[in-house]
Order: structure tokens, then C-alpha cells, then sequence
């Protein structure tokens, strides 16, 4: 358990168009028929500071992007996954520190500089990292139309895989245990009962409910 707390944390992360919104949601539908509840959360949040950098994230590039996602990750832990864990709860959340070695790596920042930008930031205790082909990927983004610079480059989808298993091996050096599963021909349930068959079971959640902080000032 993270930390020391007496809950679990789950991180769901994968190139975009590999169905991370759909599985989570497949995910929390499982654990419920299991009896089984979870917090679901996601990045970038909606604080003042997560609906900025979303809202920026085609104009500001680079360093002072990778900042920006830096900052408002450590508040989404302050805020949110820290005091849910501290209160024995489940947290799944869809993107967490692999999108960021993905995505500014893509706008050409070094893994040393994201790597310690992130030194402090709380580690999963189970990281699934979705993939699937190229192609399949390429089609689905296609499909939605792209609502990202960094989706314009057709040859992303290949180059996403290749970091996102750069990301899945730096995770493993910081002994986290990481899931990797291929949804090119599986179905959100079964990627999501993948997903559950790997969550320990948890003692009940305290009563007393998490603290927590305005999520805008």
C-alpha cells in the first residue's frame, strides 16, 4: 500500500485512442458488481489549476508545459489521492505520471529533467498502461478527429508505444508494479477484470471521510 496508507492506488494510462476512458469506466462497473467501491479521478483536474494547463496545453510547449503538468499533479495528490488513501479508499486515475513521460517527451523534454520534476510525486501502487497496434490506434484518433497538437504527427501512435514502454520500465526501476495489456482485440470488460483480478481486496474504508480541500480557491 502507497505510502504506508492503508488504501491502494491505481493509475490507467496509454497512448491516446487505446480506450482509457471507456476501460476505467468498465473498471469501476466491475469493482461495483464485485461490491467492491473505488474514487475515480483524472488528470489534468478540474481545479482552477487543472482547467488551465487543459486549456493551454496547445499553446504553451515544452518546459513551462511540463511544469504546468508537474504543478497540477502534486495538487491533485495534496488534494485528492492522498487523503482518499489515508482514508483506506481505492483511487483509480485515469492518467498519471506515464502520460507525462509520454507527452512532454514529445514536446522534446529530456526524461532527466521530467524525472526530477517528479521526484516527489506519489507512486502508484499498481500502473496499467494500455497499448495496442499502431494502426488501430491511428484509426480511432481519426475516427474523433485530433484535439491535440501533438496528435498531428501520423507517425505519434508508433512513437507513443515505444515511450509509453520507456515509461513502464522507469516505473519498474521505482519498484512499482506495472500492468501492461494490449486492447487492440479485447473488450473494456475484459481489459477491466484484467484490472480488478490485480486490485488486492481492501479492509473497509474509514467512516470518517477523507478530508479535503476546495478545488478552487
Amino acid at each position: 500500500m502507497t505510502g504506508g496508507h492503508t488504501g491502494w492506488f491505481v493509475t490507467v494510462d496509454g497512448p491516446s485512442g487505446v480506450g482509457k476512458s471507456t476501460t476505467v469506466r468498465a473498471l469501476h462497473e466491475h469493482l461495483r458488481a464485485q461490491g467492491r467501491t473505488a474514487r475515480r479521478t483524472a488528470e489534468p483536474t478540474g481545479t482552477a489549476l487543472g482547467l488551465f494547463t487543459r486549456g493551454h496545453a496547445n499553446e504553451v510547449h515544452g518546459l513551462a508545459l511540463a511544469c504546468l503538468m508537474a504543478a497540477t499533479r502534486y495538487e491533485h495528490i495534496d488534494r485528492v489521492i492522498e487523503p482518499a488513501l489515508r482514508a483506506g479508499e481505492l483511487v483509480v486515475s485515469e492518467h498519471y505520471l506515464p502520460s507525462a513521460l509520454l507527452l512532454q517527451r514529445l514536446d522534446g523534454v529530456s526524461l532527466d529533467f521530467l524525472t526530477d520534476v517528479s521526484r516527489h510525486v506519489l507512486m502508484p501502487d499498481l500502473a496499467v498502461i494500455l497499448t495496442a497496434e499502431p494502426g488501430d490506434i491511428a484509426a480511432r484518433i481519426a475516427g474523433r478527429g485530433v484535439t491535440h497538437r501533438l496528435r498531428l504527427d501520423p507517425a505519434a501512435p508508433a512513437r507513443e508505444i515505444g515511450l509509453y514502454a520507456d515509461a513502464a520500465s522507469c516505473l519498474v526501476r521505482r519498484g512499482v508494479q506495472v500492468l501492461l495489456l494490449d486492447t487492440t482485440d479485447a473488450t473494456p470488460s475484459d481489459v477491466a477484470r484484467r484490472i480488478a483480478d490485480a486490485i488486492p481486496a481492501l479492509p473497509p474504508a474509514s467512516d470518517t471521510p477523507a478530508p479535503t480541500r476546495p478545488q478552487d480557491p
